[in-house]
């Protein structure tokens, strides 16, 4: 008998990087549709949905956290070992000479209604859905690694935001920035010096769209998402105050982060991400459409790349959202071509579409 036949480096990563047809969220009014094309036989650029009902049970999460709400409340029994970390933080409360002003009762009840939010929060996951697209920077295995590892740290932070506040905060955006970080000590063991080119850069979006047609999204130097509108038929301007872009992961450390010191950071940030950090859009009439890409396929900053790109959505507005996104692919594609014939082809790079639209 044969035996199976173990993947190499790079279909492993392939594998681990391709997300299937049956994971995309089923939202009301919601059609969305991703795609990559590496540059070759692996590349950087990672996109995934976050089906919140396939991947979590929610409905056994909300029931947790009720049932928290009321152990929370209840007294421990005189001698029984702490039931969980109210009753251990009670105990010690209990143990201290000098007891806050904090009562016993007054900290279980907060503890309690924390519980009944997580609950709430959680509910509101039925009609949510996530997207995460990184581009970590070149193309090849080595970047595919890059782009497995905050794909990896994304997840492991998600379950500990979904037990702790039952959704995602921008505190688990700030660690994973921190997760891109080079260490203080590694670059002193390593002999590197500061201006050191050789670091593991990654950008990314994350963004969560609700039924009613809202995307949040936080943005870490991936090229801004673009708004379609289907009354007018073209890109939309929007409120760029509000558009906040921080640089690439990793890159930059907040002041306020207690431990900064211990990594390296081009410039510092004065305050950890907030909610007034998270941008949203609106996707306010039936065919609306929230375009999401890498810079493999626009750069976010040339404008007839744009014009032509506006061109294409509007030509197949009526299609699905899975044509509309291989089409573009199609056409960054053949812009590859033109880069070979014209002798850049060290300019080709991975390319990932993804496409949300407003039924």
């Amino acid at each position: 008998m044969t035996a199976p036949k173990n993947p190499g480096i790079e279909e492993y990563l392939r594998e681990r990087l391709t997300p299937v047809d049956s994971a995309i969220p089923q939202l009301p009014g919601i059609e969305m549709y991703g795609a990559s094309v590496p540059a070759g036989r692996v590349g950087g650029d990672l996109f995934e949905y976050i089906n919140f009902l396939q991947r979590y049970n929610i409905e056994a999460r909300i029931a947790s956290a009720l049932r928290l709400s009321k152990t929370y409340l209840e007294t421990l029994p005189e001698g029984t070992p702490p039931r969980n970390t109210v009753d251990d933080h009670v105990q010690w409360l209990k143990s201290q000479s000098e007891p806050g002003q904090v009562t016993e009762e007054e900290y279980r009840r907060a503890r309690s209604s924390e519980q009944r939010r997580v609950a709430e929060s959680l509910h509101e996951l039925y009609t949510t859905a996530g997207v995460l697209l990184v581009d970590a920077q070149g193309h090849g295995t080595i970047s595919a690694k890059i782009a497995s590892t905050v794909h990896e740290t994304f997840h492991a932070f998600m379950l500990s935001e979904l037990d702790q506040y039952g959704k995602t905060t921008p505190k688990l955006f700030e660690h994973i920035n921190l997760r891109m970080a080079h260490s203080v000590t590694a670059r002193n063991e390593l002999q590197r010096e500061e201006q050191d080119s050789a670091r593991e850069i990654a950008t990314l979006v994350y963004g969560e769209i609700r039924s009613n047609g809202h995307l949040r999204f936080v943005n870490f130097g991936s090229p801004p998402p673009l708004k379609f509108s289907a009354k007018s038929g073209r890109f939309v301007a929007m409120d760029t105050d509000h558009l906040v872009q921080f640089p690439a992961l990793g890159l930059e450390i907040p002041q306020d982060n207690p431990d900064r010191n211990r990594y390296l950071s081009i410039a510092v940030r004065q305050r950890q991400i907030n909610s007034s950090d998270v941008a949203e859009i609106a996707l306010m009439n039936p065919g609306d459409i929230v375009f999401l890409y890498s810079d493999g396929v626009y750069d976010g900053s040339d404008q007839q790349g744009r014009l032509q790109l506006e061109c294409i959505i509007r030509d197949h507005q009526g299609h699905s959202a899975k044509d509309l996104c291989n089409t573009i692919l199609d056409y960054a594609s053949t812009q590859d071509e033109l880069l070979v014939n014209s002798g850049e082809k060290d300019r080709i790079d991975d390319k990932t579409v993804f496409i949300i639209k407003h039924e």
